[in-house]
């Protein structure tokens, strides 16, 4: 049966869908070798499908990982410009994987990588609420105020955002650590908010997602989620 190609994408566990979209949209998906276009559909069972010109193959094992993602590593597959990614970390895992949601190149902390990709589909969803926890050190001429406005509802570029919560960790005067927990996955969203107050970004770390924690992961290491982590993710789903 014919389904569209960025469902099939997503369920061999390579993407979430609106990454496949991108994929597509970029010419780096055929069907049966020709370039495929958005709104293409393919059965998996009968048409041959490759992403950079490798075959789509069904995987039965599925893995879930937890990376300490370092300052300067992006958060895809591969990279025109030569930049590091994330897979380049993960590589010895057995198998290939995708960044659930981003990170971007400035940012580090918590990364989950997974090849399940309805699960990916379910954390990156905005309708899930899954709770992204950073810490951030800060820079302004008036932290309090700043906080105070960041617990509203800030306006962006791209609309409204507000967090659930925000806390003030340390304070130096005009440089703090601060702890934001947002649920969106917009992009820059914590940087965007923070800009939008008057303060400046110093250092960036994902310290928990989804309730899960990094809990002593070394930068630039990863390992398996346990089965604890695992079933917490899935109540998303």
């Amino acid at each position: 049966m014919k389904e569209r190609l960025q469902k099939i994408i997503s369920e061999h566990g390579l993407s979430s869908r609106r990454e496949a979209e991108r994929l597509i949209a970029d010419g780096r998906v055929c069907v049966n070798g020709i370039p495929a276009v958005p709104g293409t559909r393919a059965d998996d069972e009968t048409d041959r499908i490759t992403i950079d010109g490798i075959p789509l193959v069904k995987k039965s094992k599925r893995v879930y990982i937890m990376l300490n993602k370092p300052r300067g590593y992006i958060c895809t597959l591969r990279d025109e410009l030569g930049r590091k990614t994330v897979t380049e970390l993960v590589r010895d895992c057995g198998e290939r994987v995708y960044p659930v949601g981003r990170l971007d190149g400035n940012s580090e902390g918590l990364l989950l990588l997974t090849n399940d990709g309805r699960l990916t589909n379910a954390l990156t969803h905005p309708s899930r609420g899954v709770q992204k926890v950073y810490s951030v050190r800060v820079e302004g001429e008036d932290i309090a105020g700043a906080l105070e406005m960041l617990r509203g509802s800030v306006q962006l570029e791209d609309g409204p955002a507000k967090a659930v919560s925000v806390k003030l960790i340390r304070d130096d005067g005009a440089r703090a650590v601060i702890e934001i927990t947002v649920t969106e996955g917009r992009k820059h969203l914590v940087r965007n908010m923070c800009a939008a107050v008057g303060l400046e970004v110093k250092r960036l770390i994902r310290i928990s997602e989804g309730g899960l924690a990094l809990d002593g992961l070394r930068t630039g290491k990863w390992r398996f989620l346990r089965d604890d982590e695992l079933e917490k993710l899935r109540r998303f789903m």
